[in-house]
């Protein structure tokens, strides 16, 4: 028997809302028995969220995670694209990018470039982006190189049997081909940036949402901390809802992507 897609999705949908519903049904009981500082209720947050978007100090404090999430996405990916490239076109260096750097920056706990960072570096922006990027780089050689493993040697060699050189070959035939794996780079370090983040500003930040989130555990202002939680969230859902989809979508026409 046949399902109707529509009806499936429409049903789909009433689950997770549902879903929804249920647990801040479940959190808002739990908030009129338990104390703010361990569980405040979701009207609290509400309020918290409310006085942050009126704060212009906070969106300061946002404006400078979204400057170190954008920078240290940018400079991972640029990094780990080079070494990725340095691998491919000179072979003699593919074990210590692919079998050394590699698996030694993707074991490497986050929270170590962090305290690392922190005796280099200080308290200071430079630090975070250090600390993230250093996560970041892993995803960046791992995508770039099966964007390179995945060209088409033949059509390669037809270009250099039409004379094309190494640069113009490059250029017209290697980055359009790369273009459905920079972008799928792009989408997951965005997504693990935010994470990465939250521990980079808490240890060794003077500003940020995770300096806010340091701020808020010393003076116990769960509903600040929720308020973070919140809004990272929904930065993270807002752009992979209007930014990341959409373009998947163009991708998915001009690529014939899965």
């Amino acid at each position: 028997m046949a399902v109707d897609p529509a009806r499936l999705e429409r049903r789909r949908r009433r689950v997770a809302l549902a879903a929804t519903l249920a647990a801040l049904a479940v959190w808002a009981i739990s908030g009129l028995f338990l104390p703010s500082y361990l569980l405040p209720a979701p009207w609290i947050v509400a309020a918290e969220l409310w006085h942050f978007v009126g704060d212009p100090h906070m969106w300061l404090h946002t404006a400078v995670s979204f400057e170190h999430i954008v920078a240290s996405v940018a400079l991972s990916m640029a990094i780990g694209g080079a070494l990725a490239l340095l691998a491919h076109y000179v072979p003699v260096f593919r074990l210590a990018v692919h079998g050394r750097l590699c698996p030694f920056l993707n074991s490497f706990a986050g929270t170590g470039w962090v305290l690392l960072a922190v005796l280099w570096f200080g308290l200071s922006d430079v630090t975070v982006i250090f600390a993230i990027s250093m996560v970041l780089i892993p995803f960046a050689i791992i995508n770039a190189r099966h964007g390179l493993d995945s060209l088409d040697p033949e059509l390669i060699e037809m270009a250099r049997s039409f004379g094309r050189g190494g640069v113009p070959r490059f250029r017209l035939i290697v980055l359009p081909a790369l273009v459905p794996f920079v972008f799928s780079t792009l989408r997951i370090c965005f997504g693990v940036a935010w994470k990465a983040a939250l521990t980079a500003e808490l240890f060794g930040g003077d500003a940020g949402f995770g300096y806010l989130f340091d701020q808020a555990r010393q003076d116990y202002n769960t509903p600040l901390v929720i308020t973070i939680i919140v809004l990272i969230v929904a930065f993270v859902f807002a752009t992979e809802r209007y930014i990341f989809t959409p373009a998947h979508a163009r991708l998915q026409a001009h690529y014939e992507l899965a």
